[in-house]
């Protein structure tokens, strides 16, 4: 092992200043911000979630030490970040509503010039994000209806989207491009809840339609109730 010679005063010779550290001592690996680690805990109890699920188990019959021992961590490790299983389905929903919701609100927000080419890439995400989450989705559709916390988060995180598809048609209403007769809250609610029943009835389906074939007749029906009888 290379090291410096330290400095003896009483032996004379040139001061080389303080002794140099070991060429070998290994440097300690940075430990990751805390976002980062509740970033990696978040997804790990959400994939343990979904997979316990997927098995069959009702959410409500799942106990927080297995969700712990399936994602890897201890029981106050995981109370540590979810305080009770109303705010773990909470949690769990954002990560997997983030695509979901994603994808149908940037085509909102977009330039309509592409016909219906934009709202297909819209759905098809859509269909794709309930498909990788659906376990989680149909837990959170059913505790809704009882759970008071998850109830309210659901609710507001549906009526935002409601808000923004209702903006856009009021949008179009003034400057034109959407009929006059047109109701911008009651047909902002008719295409979100034909969307998510229409996504959720066929994952249930016996013999459910094709992903590709789903998304191109609902980004049709979407088109033609929001352009179908604009002024020409």
């Amino acid at each position: 092992m290379w090291k410096a010679k330290e400095h003896n005063g009483s032996h004379g010779g040139l001061d080389t200043g303080p002794p140099m550290p070991s060429l070998t001592r290994a440097a300690r690996p940075a430990r990751p911000p805390d976002d980062d680690r509740r970033t990696d805990l978040e997804r790990r109890v959400l994939g343990a979630l979904e997979q316990l699920l997927a098995e069959g188990i009702p959410f409500t019959e799942i106990a927080v030490q297995r969700i712990a021992t399936a994602a890897g961590i201890a029981r106050s490790t995981f109370y540590r970040y979810f305080p009770d299983k109303s705010q773990l389905l909470i949690r769990m929903a954002e990560l997997a509503t983030t695509d979901l919701f994603g994808a149908a609100e940037l085509w909102w927000r977009a330039d309509h010039t592409d016909e219906q080419a934009g709202v297909v890439v819209a759905m098809r995400a859509m269909i794709t994000g309930f498909r990788e989450h659906r376990y989680l989705l149909l837990a959170l559709s059913e505790v809704s209806a009882y759970d008071r916390d998850v109830g309210a988060y659901w609710r507001a995180r549906v009526a935002m989207f409601l808000g923004l598809v209702r903006e856009r048609l009021e949008a179009d209403k003034r400057t034109g491009q959407v009929s006059a007769e047109l109701d911008a809250a009651a047909t902002a609610l008719v295409l979100a809840s034909m969307v998510e029943r229409t996504i959720a009835v066929n994952f249930s389906a016996a013999a459910p339609v094709a992903d590709e074939v789903l998304a191109e007749a609902l980004g049709r029906a979407i088109w033609l109730t929001v352009y179908g009888d604009a002024p020409a």
